[in-house]
């Protein structure tokens, strides 16, 4: 099953569906071992990959640099699915050899960001139906993991933060801001996450929310999610402030089964 245009579907859609002459990825495109066939592929040149780079690559960390601009364009959809990532344009764009360019690509398979194909290179992987669903069943225990981390380190920094987190975010709700929310949400749950001290738990979760941010909407779309979102984030904060680690797993465990219903709403 496979989404498209917002909706599960159970056929695989074209790689890219021409549209007013242009070819465009078909969304959430996945491909199993079909041989695949000939497409046209958005040039590397109409999205400047240079733009994403936060630093100069270098030597030792050249691949590191690689790696993250490759990843930020695909999260951020810069990079749709379905787009070649050929060695050769990414090394003359971002001006590094082919060397880096091929591990990063190997990173960002193994992160499932890309599928690598036998003697045809790499593309952008797509996020079927079942990945949303997988990436949620994953989410909800690893929330509440990290909710219980951090309240048994409660510290008044920390409370304060958060606080200052929903505070932003409850502004943007205001300002009927779906894109402020959803800043807001993540320097809340990084703040959460960043809180337990836990090197393992902080890396899979920062796994988790790029995965997140592949997805076409947000749910803080819908108005009554937007209020929702903030009562829940209440409750968790309070259970941290308490120090309660087992009340603070629950709500935030609660917390993200609701938002996996929303989710599902909007596919």
């Amino acid at each position: 099953m496979y989404i498209q245009d917002g909706r599960p579907s159970g056929t695989i859609p074209p790689l890219f569906e021409p549209s007013d002459g242009d070819a465009r990825p078909a969304l959430g495109h996945t491909i199993g071992d079909r041989p695949l066939e000939p497409v046209r592929s958005p040039s590397l040149s109409a999205t400047p990959l240079s733009r994403f780079l936060v630093d100069l690559p270098s030597r030792g960390k050249a691949t590191e640099v690689v790696t993250d601009a490759l990843r930020e364009a695909i999260i951020t959809g810069h990079l749709p699915p379905g787009t070649w990532l050929r060695e050769d344009e990414i090394a003359r764009e971002l001006s590094v050899s082919r060397t880096p360019v091929r591990e990063a690509l190997r990173r960002l398979a193994d992160d499932g960001l890309a599928v690598k194909h036998a003697h045809q290179g790499t593309i952008v992987a797509g996020v079927s139906f079942e990945d949303v669903l997988a990436l949620y069943a994953v989410r909800e225990p690893l929330e509440g993991t990290v909710a219980r981390f951090a309240a048994a380190r409660r510290t008044d920094e920390l409370v304060a933060a958060l606080r200052a987190a929903q505070a932003g975010m409850a502004e943007a709700a205001a300002q009927h801001d779906p894109d402020g929310m959803v800043e807001f949400n993540r320097q809340f749950h990084r703040i959460l996450s960043d809180a337990t001290g836990n090197v393992y738990l902080r890396r899979f979760m920062l796994q988790i929310e790029n995965a997140i941010r592949r997805l076409p909407s947000t749910t803080y779309s819908s108005p009554k999610r937007q209020q929702t979102v903030l009562s829940e984030h209440e409750a968790i904060i309070a259970a941290v402030d308490a120090g309660d680690p087992e009340l603070a797993a629950v709500a935030a465990s609660l917390h993200m089964r609701n938002a996996r219903e929303v989710r599902l709403t909007l596919l």
